[in-house]
């Protein structure tokens, strides 16, 4: 399946003026992931403030104006709980619910093929539930601007480039150092050329974009906008989601 009707390989709407209408936004929520750190149970549907974990990616998503459609993509064993979050729940945006593939890379492409025809996709990493509108906002600005956007904080430690041995190699400037996240937007056809041409493992989107030669563009994320992976981590967004509530 290649990019869907109305996207145009040669289009670039990167020029951008103040109040500029995004029309045909799609969003890919991954949340495929084995849960590896903890302990085997599926982080997606672990419980924060009485909700599943991905619920409150997908209520972000749900009540953004620009967002017209999600693909949500699921561990095949997670097909029916998500079937069952979205119809109690009431997500009318959640149009798919499709199983992951082997690699990360794998599942977003999947997404990609089931949403209807868009002009710009978001791609965000179901076990970041901190996410917020203004993330959202902001990441729709950049990509306007660009084409490829992704989001980031500045790193806070001093970094160490270390050899196989554990001896350090060097220490790169912290000033041009950022802590990339998601969620990641990009016009549709861009993202869907570099699935099509990049075979290599990347660990994001903008890795794929960047192996075009396409620039991407950062733009700041949030702090509180991190991948819970551990069950520490579980505690920590459910302290951040409740000072907002």
């Amino acid at each position: 399946m290649g990019p869907a009707a109305g996207h145009s390989p040669g289009e670039n709407p990167g020029a951008r003026a103040e109040g500029t209408v995004f029309i045909g936004v799609g969003a890919v929520v991954v949340a495929a992931g084995n849960s590896s750190r903890m302990g085997g149970v599926d982080k997606i549907f672990a419980l924060l403030l009485g909700l599943p974990l991905i619920a409150f990616t997908l209520d972000q998503l749900e009540s953004f104006p620009p967002v017209t459609e999600v693909a949500l993509v699921l561990s095949p064993d997670s097909q029916e709980r998500g079937r069952e979050l979205v119809q109690r729940r009431g997500y009318h945006k959640v149009q798919r619910i499709c199983p992951g593939g082997p690699r990360r890379q794998d599942s977003v492409r999947r997404g990609l093929e089931s949403l209807s025809p868009c002009q710009w996709v978001i791609v965000h990493d179901g076990a970041r539930p901190c996410l917020d509108q203004s993330v959202l906002r902001r990441g729709l600005a950049a990509a306007a601007e660009s084409g490829a956007a992704v989001a980031g904080v500045p790193v806070k430690d001093t970094i160490k480039v270390v050899s196989p041995q554990n001896f350090v190699v060097s220490t790169p400037d912290r000033e041009t150092l950022w802590a990339a996240q998601t969620p990641q937007v990009f016009r549709y056809d861009l993202l869907w050329d570099a699935h099509r041409r990049c075979a290599q493992p990347v660990t994001d989107d903008a890795a794929m974009v960047e192996s075009l030669g396409h620039p991407v563009q950062m733009f700041l994320g949030s702090y509180e906008n991190f991948k819970v992976t551990t069950s520490e981590d579980l505690a920590l967004a459910e302290a951040i989601l409740r000072s907002r509530m």
